[in-house]
């Protein structure tokens, strides 16, 4: 029996078999973006097979029982739109963009993937070699390097801190019966949410997935428990032949669901969101100590990955460290001033507000509103989460995260000549 619900445009669909459906119709466009989501990413895995599920999403593009890999390629492409996918550690997206008039050819093409994709042994091997390259491009581009290298010691021993690629000798091993068994074990119905955004009839997007997407009921997917390994401070670092040192300074951070969340959420913008952030303008604009200076803040499940990342010369490094940990000691002593918090606030909802306008956003947040809350979180519920930030709120919350003993810290240095 299947269950619905229904927010002003936002609908949802449970069939039988578990598949999840959420829609949004947006009047006024003319196009629509269509995404099938897999719960499954980089951290379900097994050690032996670390990277499969990026390689799948490869292999998917090359060839089903009816379409090769040119017509899988071509088909969105020459009716303008177009056809991608992406690997997170936690989910897998396959999605199109094109007009209303072509969603059952997206639909189409999709669901094929999904479903009756070969992995011809040629396209394997070949596909092995792209990967490879993938890998060495990621390590030829230190920003890249150096995330890998904090988040894998950051999340030491545990699936969270595999790069999402995997490693040489893992993908160099895999056999074409391991993509079969990874789909079967995690491709099914109950593990998969497909989203559409744009000019959209959510019954129509129903009636094709029924005549699509011939999933059959299965057993229900099973995510191994993964608890946490204990987080230890710790200080590295790595030579390569590069000009500049690559450093980031972080900690764990918090997950999806977490209460602080919205707290962390405005200090990251204070301290590292744009060219006004505090980091930018002092580091950068006031000490020329650098070109690229930045916080991030990643989200998981069960936890989280906060930190600032900053690209300068090896005999900057020493200032640089002292002028972030100045940053973090005064937004842990000092409230933040209601001009800057409100403008920081203004900042978030702006770019929440200027993201609506793109159906492919639309749709990335339909789907991550289900896949991490099973339901549809509002643009009202969010605006309001944001305004309820107080400088007192925000000056206890710092005072607790931003303490220094928590904090690690990553380098990747020039090579010495």
């Amino acid at each position: 029996m299947q269950t619905e619900e229904t927010i002003t445009e936002i609908k949802k669909t449970v069939l039988p078999n578990g598949l999840k459906v959420v829609t949004e119709n947006i009047p006024g466009v003319k196009s629509v973006t269509a995404g099938f989501w897999v719960k499954t990413g980089s951290r379900h895995e097994s050690d032996e097979l670390a990277g499969v599920t990026h390689f799948l999403e490869h292999m998917l593009f090359k060839g089903t029982d009816k379409r090769s890999s040119y017509d899988i390629a071509q088909s969105m492409e020459s009716v303008g739109g177009y056809l991608n996918a992406f690997t997170s550690t936690e989910y897998t997206c396959y999605y199109s963009r094109c007009l209303d008039t072509q969603l059952e050819r997206a639909i189409d093409v999709l669901s094929d993937m999904i479903q009756n994709s070969q992995f011809p042994e040629e396209e394997l091997e070949k596909e092995k070699k792209v990967v490879l390259e993938e890998m060495k491009m990621y390590k030829d581009s230190p920003d890249d390097y150096i995330f890998e290298m904090f988040s894998n010691n950051v999340f030491k021993n545990h699936p969270i801190g595999r790069p999402i690629i995997g490693f040489e000798e893992t993908v160099t091993n895999y056999k074409k019966q391991d993509l079969f068994d990874y789909m079967a074990e995690r491709y099914r119905p109950d593990n998969l949410l497909v989203a559409v955004a744009g000019h959209v009839d959510h019954d129509e997007v129903i009636q094709l997935l029924n005549d699509k997407l011939e999933l059959d009921s299965a057993e229900p997917t099973v995510d191994a428990e993964q608890p946490l390994t204990n987080y230890e401070k710790f200080q590295l670092e790595e030579s390569k032949a590069i000009e500049q040192t690559h450093m980031v300074i972080g900690r764990r951070a918090l997950n999806y669901d977490h209460p602080d969340k919205y707290l962390l959420l405005l200090a990251n913008t204070v301290l590292g969101g744009g060219m006004s952030s505090r980091l930018h303008q002092n580091i950068r604009e006031k000490y020329g100590y650098c070109y690229a200076i930045g916080t991030f803040n990643q989200s998981y499940t069960d936890s989280g990955l906060f930190g600032v990342y900053i690209g300068t010369d090896k005999d900057y490094v020493p200032h640089v460290r002292d002028l972030i940990n100045k940053e973090f000691e005064i937004i842990r002593n000092e409230k933040v001033g209601e001009k800057e918090l409100s403008e920081a606030k203004s900042q978030l909802k702006g770019k929440l507000l200027l993201s609506q306008e793109s159906t492919s956003n639309r749709m990335n947040r339909l789907a991550k509103s289900e896949l991490y809350f099973n339901r549809f979180v509002t643009l009202d519920e969010l605006v309001e989460n944001i305004d309820s930030v107080t400088a007192d709120s925000l000056l206890s919350f710092s005072q607790k995260f931003f303490n220094p003993e928590t904090f690690s810290e990553a380098r990747l240095v020039p090579e010495k000549r």
